[in-house]
This record gives C-alpha cells, sequence and structure tokens, in this order.
C-alpha cells in the first residue's frame, strides 16, 4: 500500500476586463520644477493602468497623460552636463552622443518622452500605451475638451536649496 500525498486543486479565475468595461481619463501633469526620473515613474503607472483595480497586464487598461512644461524639468546633481544620449545612425561607427543639456535645450519634450517609453513594456502593448501620452514644452496644450484633471507627484518636487 502506498501513502500517496492528497493533491487539493483550487480553481481561481483570473479578471481579465472587457473593452467595454474600460473607462479612460486625462491627467495633466505639470512638469516645472519636477525630478525626471520621479515624475517618468508616476507617468508610467498611470498610462499602464497599474492605480486602477481593474488593471490587467495584458491588456491596455491605462488613461491618457498630457505634460506640459517639459522644458523647466529638472535633473538632479550634475546629470545635466555628464549623462549622455546615445543614438545610431545605422551605418558603421555612427553612434551619436550628446549631453542631457544640449538636448534639453533643443529638444525636451524627447527627453521627457524617452524617459518615459523607457518605463513602459518592449512590445505592441507599450507602443500602444506611448501612444496615450502627450508631451509639450511650453504650458499650453490643445486637448482643453477632454477636461483633464490635474495630477500633482509630490515627491518629484525638486529641493530648493
Amino acid at each position: 500500500m502506498s501513502l500517496g500525498i492528497l493533491k487539493r486543486t483550487i480553481s481561481v479565475a483570473t479578471y481579465t476586463p472587457k473593452k467595454s468595461e474600460i473607462e479612460r481619463s486625462w491627467h495633466v501633469v505639470d512638469a516645472e520644477g519636477l525630478i525626471l526620473g520621479r515624475m517618468a515613474t508616476e507617468v508610467a503607472q498611470i498610462l499602464r493602468g497599474k492605480h486602477k483595480p481593474t488593471y490587467a497586464p495584458h491588456m491596455d487598461t491605462g488613461d491618457h497623460v498630457i505634460v506640459i512644461n517639459a522644458d523647466k524639468i529638472v535633473l538632479t546633481s550634475d546629470k545635466a552636463e555628464k549623462k549622455m544620449v546615445y543614438r545610431h545612425t545605422g551605418f558603421p561607427g555612427g553612434i551619436r552622443s550628446e549631453s542631457y543639456a544640449t538636448l534639453l535645450s533643443k529638444k525636451p519634450a524627447e527627453i521627457v518622452r524617452q524617459s518615459i517609453r523607457g518605463m513602459l513594456p518592449k512590445n505592441r502593448l507599450g507602443r500602444q500605451q506611448l501612444s496615450k501620452l502627450q508631451v509639450y514644452a511650453g504650458p499650453s496644450h490643445p486637448h482643453e475638451a477632454q477636461k483633464p484633471i490635474p495630477l500633482e507627484i509630490k515627491h518629484a518636487q525638486a529641493r530648493e536649496d
């Protein structure tokens, strides 16, 4: 007589929201005086939908986010001068580099967009979530008709020394 271990199988249904159940809202983030990385993590979570109880990792349940004043974003320490952004032209020896300071003066919205993009999934789902992000260098945006809700990110405020 062999003693077998009794295995119990518990069936737990995984909740998957339907497309008709997903409600999207619009948020506006004023990036003036905010630290780039801390702001980017919060915006990425909202784009993914992790702040909602209906979050599903395989579906796009996130909200739309508008980031204004991207030209007034803050990089801590001396990262603006020392940290480099690399890109490649596709040709042999075609690597190009620029510091964050020069890129911030030329294309501030692109710095914010790329920082948030790096925190999203690297697949179709991530590209779909990134399409819900709008970044503007100045204080105005053309999305007033959507009635965006202001989003305060308290822990991303740069210190006043």
